[in-house]
């Protein structure tokens, strides 16, 4: 909950910042890829994950974090912060935080058995959507009311929290030492590792699919969900950052609820069959939202698309963790990560679309080409995704 309430924080203050600063939409964009250019890291993140322990690996990760906010924090206090500073302090950050969501569900994994899976994925969402209320509220009174300096002070502070409580949690794994007589068996290369994990995905067809349906949200649907709110706010509703607030807020409020609804009734449902349907009302719910004029009416819809989004993630990723080999956990959560690069071409597509065509139109296109694509995931796996007696839809 630290974590994301801090990365919550950190996404609407400096991209605020940015679009301020710089009055230019394609910069904001620019930001909001840059905390993703360290995907391709990802799954030799779920390599060391599986060869040190999840949670060390998440301790030195949360502890990054709270050195480049403390890094914010004194230029801010100094005067000398600017947009480029920004930008190269995010760059430094999305080497690491695209691979913090898969390692923190690894741990989960490794910590309660596959028949709870989907309950204990809805209630570590829902740590994730209460603090993304909590996040986007506070973050933006702090701003407008303190300003930059004492708003990271509160980043640099909750990332410190999240580090040291991820060191007091999580299983501690007992090894029995070998005979002194055996010899020390050769450990495989860490490349050799992810060749077997890239591997596994491949020839399992529900989790290749499971990676596809992953690649295409993060293409056309988190951009609109999460990164392009600042432009809906400033250029669509002519509000500030306040306003701003209230829409993630909204978001995240209907998805704390899909979180909780999911957590108690999701075994009761076929997960590969809820994860479709789930996914099909969140483009639903962003078409409409992009059609909305005032923050009044915006906010409810994105309560809406946000309940849908939880519904559609909390099985997925109980799907990968439940219906996969152990072994491999860590690194299946890894390549997980890879989808997240669709944020860097759906980003970056959209400050151009959006400069020419304006959000509305931006949005629809976005939501047609999701739900076309889902369509197709739908089809090209029905196997495996949708019938009764598939692995996918076991309870």
């Amino acid at each position: 909950m630290a974590t994301s309430w801090a990365f919550e924080m950190e996404n609407l203050i400096l991209g605020w910042y940015v679009l301020v600063e710089t009055g230019s939409v394609l910069l904001l964009t620019v930001f909001a890829s840059l905390l993703y250019i360290g995907t391709l890291l990802a799954p030799m993140f779920g390599v060391m994950a599986d060869r040190v322990g999840h949670r060390n690996l998440l301790c030195a990760m949360r502890g990054f974090y709270a050195v480049l906010a403390g890094t914010v924090m004194i230029l801010a206090y100094t005067d000398v912060l600017t947009p480029v500073h920004v930008l190269v302090i995010t760059a430094l950050l999305g080497l690491v935080r695209p691979s913090d969501i898969g390692m923190r569900a690894a741990l989960v994994g490794e910590t309660v058995p596959s028949t709870q899976l989907i309950a204990a994925m809805g209630i570590q969402r829902t740590t994730q959507d209460s603090a993304r209320i909590a996040g986007a509220l506070s973050g933006a009174g702090l701003v407008a009311v303190l300003g930059m300096g004492p708003a990271y002070t509160a980043v640099a502070a909750l990332y410190i929290a999240a580090m040291l409580l991820t060191k007091a949690g999580g299983p501690r794994a007992t090894r029995v030492p070998a005979p002194d007589t055996a010899p020390a068996p050769a450990r495989a290369s860490p490349w050799r590792d992810l060749r077997e994990g890239l591997a596994y995905v491949w020839r399992t067809p529900h989790l290749l699919a499971l990676m596809f349906l992953a690649f295409l949200l993060n293409l056309t649907a988190f951009p609109l969900m999460h990164s392009l709110m600042p432009v809906v706010a400033k250029e669509v509703y002519l509000a500030d950052q306040t306003t701003l607030g209230y829409m993630v807020a909204g978001a995240s409020g209907g998805a704390l609820l899909g979180s909780l609804v999911t957590s108690r009734m999701g075994h009761e449902i076929p997960a590969a069959r809820l994860m479709l349907v789930a996914c099909a009302a969140w483009y639903a719910g962003l078409l409409l939202f992009a059609h909305m004029p005032h923050p009044a009416s915006g906010i409810p819809v994105l309560v809406l698309a946000g309940c849908a989004q939880a519904v559609g993630q909390v099985p997925m990723a109980a799907l990968l963790l439940r219906t996969s080999d152990e072994r491999f956990r860590g690194r299946i959560m890894g390549i997980r990560m890879l989808a997240i690069y669709g944020n860097l071409p759906g980003l970056l597509i959209a400050g151009p679309l959006i400069a020419n065509f304006g959000y509305p139109a931006t949005a629809t296109l976005y939501c047609v080409l999701g739900l076309a694509f889902l369509w197709f995931v739908a089809k090209r796996w029905r196997t495996h995704l949708w019938h009764a007696d598939a692995l996918a839809n076991a309870r």
